[in-house]
């Protein structure tokens, strides 16, 4: 059924009641979804279950998305907040974020050297730093780095998604690097 067919259309025949439609918008969009909730809570079964919300939440409210955005920048939009809500009521516990082997951690990169044979024990260690600092800022400087940094969403999407001016997003991730700069200076080889 998928054969180049647009989200557009798809969407049409969801709200006509096609469930087929309807699960190949979920399975088009469901990885997308999978690396936000999990890069803002961290692997596991609540990252499972905003996932999985995400779409419960999207089929309910199917009729009244005008598609003035993307419909990807609409999930993510809903799967960011529902994350948000999670970590308010949930555990305080930083975020634990994917192995540096997930290619959805390109944000580490930034403050992993390269390493040599023998310095592997280092690098782990550095990785795990990254993760436990991300996982440590608020809610809102934690999603301009997910988006951003490690989903590779634009400035203009990811104002978009979060619903924020461009220059929010701008200056949250500015602050955001800074506090993780500061972190994880111990950490980051200067040679």
């Amino acid at each position: 059924m998928d054969d180049g067919v647009s989200d557009r259309e798809l969407l049409e025949r969801a709200r006509a009641g096609d469930e087929r439609a309807f699960r190949l918008l979920v399975e088009r969009h469901e990885p997308a979804v999978a690396s936000v909730v999990t890069a803002m809570l961290g692997p596991g079964d609540e990252a499972e279950d905003v996932g999985q919300e995400t779409f419960i939440r999207f089929y309910r409210s199917m009729d009244r998305f005008r598609g003035e955005a993307a419909l990807k920048t609409y999930l993510t939009r809903i799967a960011i907040n529902l994350s948000r809500n999670a970590r308010k009521g949930g555990s305080r516990q930083a975020a634990r974020f994917p192995s540096r082997d997930d290619p959805e951690s390109r944000a580490e990169e930034r403050f992993l050297p390269a390493t040599e044979g023998g310095e592997e024990i280092e690098r782990r260690e550095r990785e795990r730093q990254v993760r436990r600092a991300i996982g440590r800022l608020d809610g809102k400087h934690r999603a301009v780095v997910v988006l951003r940094m490690i989903e590779g969403y634009s400035t203009k999407e990811t104002a978009a998604i979060l619903e924020v001016p461009q220059g929010t997003v701008l200056s949250r991730l500015s602050r955001a690097m800074r506090k993780l700069e500061a972190e994880l200076e111990p950490y980051v080889r200067t040679e």
